[in-house]
């Protein structure tokens, strides 16, 4: 039997890769926004926001996350949005993080785009106040069409230097990775980091992947933990360093598991896995969160945690001296963690 501080967890520096900045509407600052917009959601408290955070699989969670942007109207309100984000992950000592944001799920209801991107993006400025550097990504919704998600790229275009990368997000079912070849050409020709949901137990999921890694061209995988189905897939997977960006809370409302077998399994062959929160305001489960529920799950050790740490760094968008930087910062916390035995947490 493991014990490990959770004071460890949430105190190891850290980085998060693997969040959607929708996904972090609380259902308090909902309340606050449809009130000063003037938008019927249908429920005057918090509780009653709480109560529809019912879900059992991805279209249902879906069903539900997309009606809760329509709060969202002007920068002020985006930049709102990503700044309670920024100020919760802080007290997980999150430094580093690339959010994602979907822009059609925005201006397919008249918002211009440049209200939400520059509210996003000033948000990302003012973290650093907080000791927090945040890089955007940009998500096409795969239920979608390509035509939709290049429109949205062009639109974009103005913003390239403020955009770290593009990704793929939303129901995967009939809408598989190459349904977008053509955009996400565009977008490793014109330099950008690429990643895409390959979310867990979907039709077709290893073909997914697959596509995703030797078509597409992803340097990163969000979810992706079916991989372990194809023993080639995972050796090509760590041959060539692609990250995967788990989320295992969010995993456990979507499905019957949360993939903790899968994600240990990954993790001790050697693959580049990390542990991110996904939508923590929908499964009320931030990114320390998710590592102490994986952990419960899976007894995982101190020495998996510090890898999980590391792995978020490495498999960061960033350069080799500033993941160094960052690396040499988890190792210092390590050397000079004092363990308070009242604050430990059994894991089985």
């Amino acid at each position: 039997m493991t014990k490990i501080s959770k004071d460890f967890i949430y105190g190891i520096p850290k980085a998060e890769l693997h969040m959607h900045l929708e996904g972090s509407l609380e259902p308090e600052l909902k309340l606050k926004l449809a009130n000063k917009n003037k938008i019927d959601i249908g429920m005057t408290t918090v509780e009653e926001i709480k109560e529809t955070y019912q879900f059992n699989d991805l279209t249902s969670f879906l069903a539900i996350y997309y009606p809760g942007m329509e709060v969202l109207r002007d920068r002020e309100d985006f930049y709102d949005l990503a700044m309670e984000y920024f100020k919760t992950v802080q007290k997980h000592n999150v430094k580093y993080v690339e959010v994602f944001f979907d822009p059609q799920a925005h201006t397919s209801r008249g918002v211009a785009f440049e209200d939400l991107f520059e509210g996003y993006y000033k948000a990302t400025q003012d973290a650093k106040e907080l000791g927090i550097t945040a890089k955007l990504i940009m998500c096409f919704l795969r239920d979608m069409s390509e035509e939709s998600a290049i429109e949205h790229y062009e639109i974009a275009k103005p913003y390239k230097d403020r955009i770290l990368g593009i990704g793929l997000d939303s129901d995967e079912r009939d809408n598989p990775p190459l349904k977008f070849k053509n955009v996400f050409k565009m977008a490793k020709d014109d330099g950008f980091n690429i990643t895409m949901h390959c979310d867990i137990d979907q039709k077709d999921s290893i073909k997914n992947i697959e596509d995703a890694l030797h078509t597409i061209g992803v340097s990163r995988i969000d979810h992706g933990t079916n991989i372990v189905e194809n023993e080639a897939l995972v050796q090509y997977a760590i041959d060539n360093k692609i990250g995967f960006t788990c989320c295992p809370v969010s995993n456990s409302f979507v499905t019957d598991d949360m993939k903790s077998k899968e994600i240990k399994e990954l993790l001790d062959k050697g693959a580049k896995v990390t542990v991110n929160s996904d939508d923590p305001a929908y499964f009320q489960s931030y990114i320390s969160d998710d590592m102490i529920a994986l952990a419960n799950h899976t007894g995982l050790t101190k020495e998996d945690i510090i890898k999980l740490a590391k792995n978020s760094f490495e498999i960061a968008w960033m350069s080799e001296e500033e993941k160094q930087q960052y690396l040499d910062e988890i190792d210092e916390f390590v050397a000079n963690y004092q363990e308070d035995k009242d604050k430990r947490i059994k894991y089985s």
